[in-house]
Parts: structure tokens; sequence; C-alpha cells
């Protein structure tokens, strides 16, 4: 069985926590920063868990994550 293919801009975007599930960033983070609050801002950066509906798909494209 040939080793399969990772799909290098979703390892970069994606890591794995230790009990597996997957870890990304939040969106909205990259302009028009001057009307976000503070609050809003701060809030972004904090890594968020990939949605469940969403996993099977990641797993084909990360198969070794």
């Amino acid at each position: 069985m040939p080793k399969m293919k990772t799909s290098r801009s979703a390892a970069k975007r994606f890591k794995a926590t230790g009990s597996g599930k997957l870890k990304r960033a939040k969106a909205y983070k990259s302009h028009i920063l001057t009307k976000k609050s503070t609050k809003r801002k701060r809030n972004l950066r904090k890594p968020a868990i990939t949605d469940a509906t969403n996993v099977k798909n990641m797993k084909k494209i990360l198969p070794y994550l």
C-alpha cells in the first residue's frame, strides 16, 4: 500500500490536541481591526476546536496527524 499524501496547506493550519481533536485558528483576525473591540480581538487569538461534522473529512486530508 503506498503512502497517503498529506494536504500541506491543511497541515499548516491544523494541529492535533492530546486527545486527538483538531485545533484551528479563529477567523476574522486579519484585517479591519480598528473597529473590533479589544475583548473581541483577544478572544480571536485563542485556538478553537474543529467541529465534529468536519472531522471525518479533515482526517482524510491529514492522515498522519
